[in-house]
């Protein structure tokens, strides 16, 4: 049996058991417009039922989802697409109007071994490629964008420790963040160093056996509601080579949150300052060696971008579906939108700017997974063009809905507001386009 069968019996051991599923697996009928029976009255479009959204499980042969992959990567997207049609798209508008953190869920899809998808099995992970984790991504966030996007940084957070920890640190956190019964945030961002990652201020001067963290963290997903923080910090001089990575535990002395922000989109996951002051970390929490921070940081990242755009792929995904549904029953001047050209060729464009960009995602994943030279440049690239254009993708479907589109009734756009962030973090799109150039202008 080869390394990649054993890790395949791994992750399902890990999950449930993917054949034993399959029977029941995909018993959604392919949405159909009949489905539009029974809504309310003056409302002919893509209402907020999830009716649309449950369809993607049948696919459209136009989008290409499942093109190239294998048997075992479309059963790691069937099972994907179908828990958020049925655990994460009915409750999509509820936990962003209520701004609920959905825990419960999130523990459901680490059954399914969506907690530490690219983590080592032998600390609960589900060992998959940096493909595959694509593929599920992308699936789970036809659902809802922003908590996928919050479990997107959960495994980041997890895969940073299983990668850079030693055995002690991976066996003390990695089987409760695989399995969800802890949960991790990512703190790099600080309120005066976004992109510029090198210059983050937050200290860490290091006493016996512990260090002293001082400083704040912005924008930190899930703050205040998490267990796990993954931070980066300054042990030395200026500059990356000062960086330091610090595990911090919830309830440690010193460590306190901000005020819960308010945002356009990701509402399902909440966002806080994180903030230390005078807090005591044992130096048996810090991963690899003071100084090896900033690498670990930009290791991160570069998968981070990839999940990212991989989101961002399933918004635009879903998004295509509920305008190519509402064009097929809404009409004017006498005959369905469907008819109407200019649209026809708009659609068009959208579904092939979503199937190139899905194209993108998936040579950067491979590239980063074979760690070939490309891998940061392509890494880059995904999440500058595909953010952008799938953003595009979603607000071309709301335009298409016309007013109904603006209404929150309708799902197109909750997907506009959850992806527009998409082209901020991660590293902006801007400084993406600088990593870009860079790169080809000092090639030899």
């Amino acid at each position: 049996m080869g390394k990649r069968e054993v890790d395949t019996v791994l992750w399902k051991q890990n999950s449930l058991t993917l054949t034993s599923r399959a029977a029941h697996v995909w018993t959604v009928e392919p949405w159909h417009p009949t489905a539009l029976e029974g809504w309310p009255s003056g409302h002919p479009g893509s209402e907020f039922s999830h009716e649309s959204l449950q369809g993607l499980a049948g696919g459209h042969r136009g989008l290409l989802w499942d093109s190239g992959l294998t048997d075992e990567q479309k059963e790691f997207q069937k099972v994907a697409f179908d828990f958020a049609a049925n655990e994460m798209a009915p409750h999509m508008a509820e936990w962003d109007q209520k701004e609920i953190f959905p825990v419960e869920t999130m523990r459901k899809a680490a059954q399914l071994g969506f907690g530490g998808i690219y983590v080592q099995p032998d600390v609960g992970g589900s060992g998959l490629s940096r493909l595959d984790t694509s593929i599920i991504f992308e699936a789970l966030s036809t659902g809802c964008v922003s908590t996928t996007a919050y479990i997107s940084i959960h495994n980041m957070c997890a895969w940073m420790i299983d990668t850079f920890g030693n055995d002690e640190q991976r066996e003390k956190f990695c089987p409760d963040l695989c399995s969800m019964e802890k949960f991790a945030s990512y703190c790099l961002t600080e309120p005066g160093s976004g992109s510029d990652a090198a210059s983050l201020l937050t200290s860490a001067q290091r006493k016996g056996d512990h260090y002293i963290l001082n400083g704040s963290k912005a924008f930190i997903s899930g703050g205040g509601d998490t267990d796990v923080y993954v931070v980066m910090c300054r042990t030395g001089g200026k500059g990356p080579k000062g960086i330091s990575c610090l595990v911090v535990e919830k309830g440690t002395p010193g460590l306190s949150f901000g005020k819960k922000e308010k945002k356009v989109g990701w509402n399902s996951q909440p966002t806080r300052a994180v903030i230390f002051e005078d807090c005591a970390v044992p130096v048996s929490n810090r991963l690899g060696e003071e100084g090896q921070g900033f690498g670990i940081a930009m290791r991160g990242l570069n998968g981070g971008r990839i999940n990212i755009a991989s989101c961002s792929l399933g918004a635009a995904h879903a998004s295509v579906q509920l305008a190519r549904d509402h064009l097929l029953v809404r009409k004017q001047f006498g005959e369905t939108l469907s008819n109407n050209q200019f649209l026809q060729f708009k659609l068009a464009e959208m579904a092939t700017k979503l199937v190139a960009s899905r194209l993108l995602v998936r040579e950067a994943a491979t590239a980063l997974q074979e760690g070939r030279p490309d891998a940061v440049s392509l890494c880059s690239m995904a999440k500058l063009f595909v953010t952008d254009e799938c953003f595009d993708i979603c607000n071309q479907a709301l335009q298409m809905h016309g007013g109904y589109g603006y209404l929150k009734d309708y799902a197109v756009q909750q997907f506009v507001r959850d992806i527009r962030v998409h082209q901020i973090l991660e590293g902006t799109n801007e400084v993406m386009r600088m990593i870009i150039s860079r790169n080809l202008l000092t090639e030899s």
